[in-house]
């Protein structure tokens, strides 16, 4: 794969450790102009306060889910999770019942999702609670993380749909 690119100005071949370095810095200095953008616009900037309500969840959640699912707020439940790829899919065939397992959808919010979701099961009691009643009833680690970001996901949607901030139970 040594082909030479041209980006920036700069040539770097794709995996080498300068181009990571690059990358990794041209992203931080783009962060800063992103929460710029995001404050500048109203509405933007009430999405970001009304994401961020939620315990565990942080700006780079609410700027990753802002940029790039637009459709949070707008979708019901299973079409947000189906959107994101975290709605469970069946592998049935004739009579055979296979395991559901999740697939498709937007791979780069599951990421921010699942890294999301390892702070808020500790901070969000009502995911907390969710999570320990999955793995105390045998669940598998992963499918109870899944099952977290889910509903996560369902309810900053709820959220942004009736445009009221996290609200304790």
């Amino acid at each position: 794969m040594g082909q030479d690119r041209l980006v920036g100005g700069s040539p770097w071949s794709a995996g080498s450790p300068e181009t990571v370095a690059w990358l990794e810095r041209a992203l931080r200095d783009l962060e800063p102009d992103l929460h710029e953008t995001i404050r500048a616009t109203p509405a933007w900037r009430a999405t970001e306060n009304l994401l961020t309500s939620g315990p565990g969840v942080g700006p780079s959640t609410a700027l990753t889910l802002i940029a790039e699912l637009p459709e949070l707020g707008r979708l019901d439940r299973r079409q947000i999770a189906a959107l994101v790829g975290l709605a469970p899919v069946n592998r049935d065939r004739g009579t055979f019942r296979g395991r559901r397992r999740i697939r498709g959808g937007r791979a780069s919010i599951r990421r921010v999702l699942s890294m999301a979701i390892l702070t808020t099961t500790r901070f969000n009691p009502v995911i907390a609670n969710f999570s320990h009643r999955l793995r105390t009833t045998g669940h598998p680690g992963n499918v109870a993380l899944t099952a977290a970001m889910r509903k996560l996901l369902t309810i900053l949607n709820a959220i942004l749909r009736d445009h009221r901030p996290w609200q304790p139970a």
